[in-house]
């Protein structure tokens, strides 16, 4: 079996996808998202722009060497030349060289016998020591797209590591981690490398017994993964407790320890161990969550927070807004508002958009003067980035600070509402799964916000309109989105008072 970089960091996210790449179905994975090709041509330039700034003299490995094999002894031939910079280099340590390798002088240099390895740093630099080579040898540096040396970059890189401490016939160096924006650390080899043991133990351990890891679903981390449908229907089929908002993995553990296995069960379980067990807070939190979800049924959280005689009664006029955003560049280019007339009953929808990215401060302006012609109407938003959107155009553009004080005041976060004030029968709290179990649809089905982003730059990069036009329409429907919540929960809450 070979164990590559790329095997052992899906391992470390989630174990259940390396053993899917090695063992499952491949055509029961998602087809690639345009995200995860935008953010590969991010990482492009991101390599690109540390190779400018710290590594211009590199020497890349060639391209006509077709197998890993060849590359790998491509990559020693430039290292017993002594070439200071080697970029995409690669390294490959045999079963065989592992067999015949003597470590009594290196016992942290270990790795699990009868596989093959392969490693593909971004860049191996020279460096003075005493290396099979000469008076010489390398070290790898990791170059990766996140702002923080994050621990799988650690692993990864430690990894690396130790293959070139094997193949140049020295001690495993100290690797060098690059993030954004050209930050440097170290990683400490010393620290790191019985990480990498236990790791590569357990990942090999995994993969030979053929035994299928569990589902377990994580949002965040498991939204790009090409098996996220697959495994998601299997959790489905189990009411997997993942699908719970709330159950973490700590948590799951702890459930599990009570014969708690299943959304259901979770729903029916005694109060009292659940409480003994994580807390009477948490434990009364998760059992209504699941009570929900089972039911088919909104709950109210006890004493919440919000109801309609306050801040979410109806206004005659009522502004709802969202933004789309694009990361890489720090723009937020469509600032799309949705203004309501109650009285007249219309909606009309105001995408102030940046066609190119210098026009951000322009649809800034022309935002201030939309919401101060409805001076008092509230501005309904959904989650915290509409109000850290505002503060910081406000900063850039230099906008007086009491208007942008005022301004707040009158946001409405229809999350917060939510999340401290009713309980949904949802696996999540977006927008868009609260907004669908609802009976609000979107009209493109099945993009994201993601794929906005993919379409600005595909707009920029085109020309084509048409881009611009899906992006508008998602972003309306974003906002009538928010209108559907909001209504809502008007009527959910003053049900309530209306009951008490």
């Amino acid at each position: 079996m070979l164990i590559t970089d790329t095997l052992l960091l899906d391992y470390k996210r989630c174990s259940r996808r390396a053993f899917l790449n090695i063992h499952g179905d491949l055509t029961k994975q998602e087809p690639k998202r345009d995200f995860l090709n935008k953010l590969r041509q991010e990482s492009q330039r991101h390599i690109a722009s540390v190779l400018d700034t710290y590594y211009p003299y590199y020497e890349k490995v060639s391209i006509l060497q077709t197998s890993s094999k060849e590359r790998a002894k491509a990559t020693e031939v430039l290292m017993q030349q002594g070439v200071d910079c080697i970029y995409q280099g690669q390294l490959w340590v045999d079963a065989h060289t592992l067999t015949s390798w003597d470590c009594s002088e290196n016992p942290e240099m270990t790795l699990p016998s009868g596989y093959d390895y392969l490693g593909k740093p971004h860049l191996l630099i020279k460096q003075p020591g005493l290396s099979k080579f000469g008076n010489w040898s390398y070290y790898p540096v990791s170059i990766h797209l996140g702002r923080k040396a994050k621990p799988e970059y650690r692993l990864m890189a430690t990894f690396y590591a130790q293959l070139l401490g094997i193949i140049q016939e020295t001690p495993p160096p100290n690797p060098e981690l690059i993030v954004r924006p050209l930050k440097q650390s170290w990683v400490d080899i010393g620290e790191w490398l019985p990480k990498l043991e236990f790791i590569l133990d357990e990942c090999v351990a995994v993969l030979e017994t053929r035994g299928e890891p569990e589902v377990f679903i994580s949002r965040q981390r498991c939204s790009l993964c090409p098996w996220y449908g697959h495994c998601y229907a299997i959790a489905k089929s189990q009411q997997h407790l993942s699908l719970v908002p709330g159950v973490t993995p700590n948590r799951y553990k702890s459930l599990q320890e009570l014969g708690v296995m299943t959304t259901e069960s979770l729903a029916t379980a005694n109060s009292d161990s659940l409480e003994e067990l994580i807390g009477t807070e948490l434990g009364n939190k998760l059992q209504l969550q699941a009570r929900s979800i089972v039911h088919n049924q909104p709950i109210p959280r006890p004493q919440h927070e919000y109801n309609s005689g306050e801040i979410l009664v109806n206004q005659t006029i009522e502004l709802y807004f969202d933004i789309e955003a694009e990361p890489e560049r720090n723009l937020d280019y469509l600032l799309g508002v949705v203004v309501v007339n109650r009285v007249n009953q219309t909606q009309t929808f105001y995408p102030l958009l940046a066609e190119t990215p210098q026009e951000e401060g322009v649809i800034w302006q022309q935002f201030l003067e939309l919401v101060h012609t409805y001076d008092q109407a509230p501005i309904f938003h959904f989650s915290d980035y509409e109000k850290d959107t505002i503060k910081r155009l406000g900063n850039l553009y230099q906008t007086p600070r009491f208007e942008i004080e005022h301004l707040l005041s009158r946001f409405v976060d229809l999350h917060r509402c939510v999340i401290t004030s009713v309980i949904f029968p949802v696996e999540s709290y977006s927008l868009k799964s609260l907004a669908n179990w609802l009976g609000f649809h979107w009209r493109d089905a099945g993009i994201s916000g993601d794929q906005c982003v993919c379409w600005y730059d595909q707009w920029l990069s085109t020309g084509d309109r048409s881009f611009l036009s899906s992006i508008l329409r998602y972003n309306e429907d974003d906002c009538l989105a928010t209108l559907h919540l909001k209504n809502w929960l008007v009527e959910f809450f003053s049900k309530i008072e209306f009951s008490s």
